[in-house]
């Protein structure tokens, strides 16, 4: 029964963010919806209520019904208590992501320079590219911007924003920063490049192929 309660209580990244802002969002607003739930926490409705009866079930927020059927939720005391303990878990996550993030980046752009490929391309716009911006600053590498066709910004990081690598000045380089088609990205830009331009963290868990078959890319184009 103590494992199964240890297991239960203990969250994953994404629960953890969704549960701590489902709380804060009750703490700041009792009148809050399940719509405005999902929309702010960026969740499916139907999982914005699941969530809402997780955390009433646990005894962190207290249901009202107001007419005409509409609900108020309340922070219970057992509620901040819980708020607090994620709001620490989550910054210690954090910080802990960012550290892995920092030295893994940091790795892979001094790899670069040692082979003297000095103009990289980020691929992917995210944290870990603010990351390897910051990585960059004490470095002999120039970012040369960050290649994105699903972003709408123009810059990002301090660094343009190129829907393809055309669009962008000549580099050697190019590492994965994209979080949600990781994957993808790194196994084109291998085909393209060959292994010793392409680089990604090792937190993406990007797998590779074969050395032969990951170096058939053309490793002399770079641009």
């Amino acid at each position: 029964m103590t494992d199964k309660k240890a297991q239960d209580d203990t969250l994953s990244d994404a629960d953890l963010a969704i549960t701590l802002g489902l709380l804060t969002a009750v703490e700041r607003e009792d009148r809050v919806t399940q719509r405005s739930l999902a929309s702010e926490l960026g969740i499916a409705l139907g999982l914005a209520n699941s969530y809402l009866k997780r955390a009433a079930r646990k005894g962190w927020i207290k249901v009202q019904q107001v007419p005409p059927n509409r609900y108020s939720y309340f922070l219970t005391p057992q509620g901040f208590s819980e708020k607090a303990r994620l709001t620490g878990e989550y910054l210690t996550s954090s910080l802990t992501f960012f550290r892995r993030a920092k030295d893994q980046i940091g790795t892979a752009l001094t790899d670069f320079s040692e082979r003297d490929y000095r103009k990289v391309v980020l691929f992917g716009v995210s944290e870990l590219a603010e990351i390897a911006a910051l990585c960059a600053l004490g470095m002999d590498i120039e970012l040369v911007g960050i290649v994105d066709p699903f972003s709408g910004k123009d810059r990002f990081a301090g660094l343009p924003v190129a829907r393809r690598v055309e669009d962008l000045p000549a580099a050697e380089a190019y590492l994965v920063t994209d979080v949600r088609r990781s994957q993808s990205c790194y196994d084109d830009l291998i085909a393209r490049y060959g292994r010793t331009r392409v680089a990604a963290p090792r937190l993406l868990h990007i797998r590779q192929k074969p050395l032969a078959a990951a170096d058939q890319g053309d490793e002399g184009r770079a641009s």
